[in-house]
């Protein structure tokens, strides 16, 4: 009996033995599993930070080629934004030579500016660009205009859609004072996130010349000024009351007062109307002398009491319809030849 008990036991000890082995194999095995699935989720883990990471890293590159565009590039930032040229950056003498024919005393000393690159308006700010700022800000020019009627320039009633005489809303907007002006500029910046702002003086005539010395960007002879700017001419004297003894320019534009913007022949930087049409406001003060004048294209600023417009207008003779012509204003009045152009900054 002892014997049988003895065996019984011993064939249990043989049979839990291997079963415990077994056991010890299976956890080993198992912690063996749980810890290549934790290394596989691991690199998993890290893969994904990785592919992650070149997500960012490719998201970032945009902003490494957020360069200035190239000069001559043409670029809207809204539907109703005006059209912008790159002007490239460059150098060029400003102000007229004492030879040049029809020259004022302020034109001078002629002296070298450095310009950095900036946008420029291809052509003026038309009355339908325009709308759409009053439209959306309900900002009010007032209600009194100097307007040209039978033969005489004075204060009366109208405003920038009223501004004497008939226009759309292809036309540069007129009845415009340098208030009005920089108030555009400011809600379009606010409206892009981009710096409109008026030209300075000096970045005006640096893209009115267009690397031309000339008196005008087509040349020196004021008669072939029809194919390139609307002037004072034959039209004009025509079909205006009381300008029939203007001193005008021997050709026909085609328009009595305003033409719809950008229809004349560009300069060689692409840009429209730089001369004739409406006279256009720049940030500048007024000095009547470029003495101490600033060297790098930056706005000159004064008293303020007189702001700086260029280009002459529609009713402008020979004299006034040049690249160094200057002309300057208070900066609350409104005249019916008088409109702007808007600078941005780059990128």
């Amino acid at each position: 009996m002892r014997n049988l008990l003895g065996l019984i036991i011993a064939t249990f000890c043989l049979m839990w033995i291997p079963a415990q082995a077994q056991t010890a194999k299976q956890v080993k095995a198992a912690k063996q599993v749980k810890a290549a699935k934790q290394v596989k989720a691991a690199k998993q883990v890290k893969a994904a930070k990785q592919v992650k990471a070149a997500k960012q890293v490719k998201a970032v590159k945009p902003s490494k080629t957020a360069q200035a565009p190239k000069a001559g590039k043409i670029f809207r930032d809204c539907p109703t934004c005006p059209e912008m040229v790159v002007i490239p950056s460059g150098s060029f003498d400003m102000g007229s030579p004492g030879s040049e024919a029809g020259r004022d005393d302020d034109e001078g000393p002629v002296h070298r500016v450095n310009v950095a690159a900036f946008a420029l308006g291809k052509t003026e700010v038309t009355r339908g660009q325009f709308a759409a700022f009053v439209k959306k800000t309900k900002y009010s020019t007032g209600d009194k205009c100097w307007t040209h009627q039978g033969g005489k320039v004075e204060e009366r009633t109208g405003n920038w859609l009223a501004p004497g005489y008939a226009q759309d809303d292809k036309h540069p907007v007129a009845c415009i004072n340098w208030n009005d002006a920089k108030a555009y500029a400011k809600w379009l910046s606010r409206t892009t996130g981009k710096k409109y702002r008026l030209p300075t003086e000096a970045e005006w005539e640096y893209a009115a010349r267009s690397n031309t010395s000339t008196a005008r960007y087509w040349g020196d002879k004021p008669e072939e000024a029809c194919a390139y700017a609307n002037v004072a001419d034959k039209t004009a004297q025509a079909q205006i009351p009381g300008a029939s003894s203007w001193s005008a320019h021997k050709c026909m534009d085609g328009f009595d007062y305003t033409a719809p913007a950008g229809s004349f022949k560009a300069n060689a930087f692409g840009l429209k109307d730089m001369l004739g049409n409406v006279w256009e406001w720049t940030e500048d003060s007024y000095h009547d002398s470029y003495n101490d004048a600033p060297a790098d294209s930056s706005a000159w600023q004064g008293d303020g009491a007189k702001r700086v417009l260029r280009g002459g207008s529609w009713n402008n003779d020979p004299r006034n319809v040049r690249a160094a012509v200057r002309n300057s204003y208070k900066p609350e009045l409104r005249y019916s030849f008088y409109g702007f152009r808007l600078a941005r900054k780059l990128p």
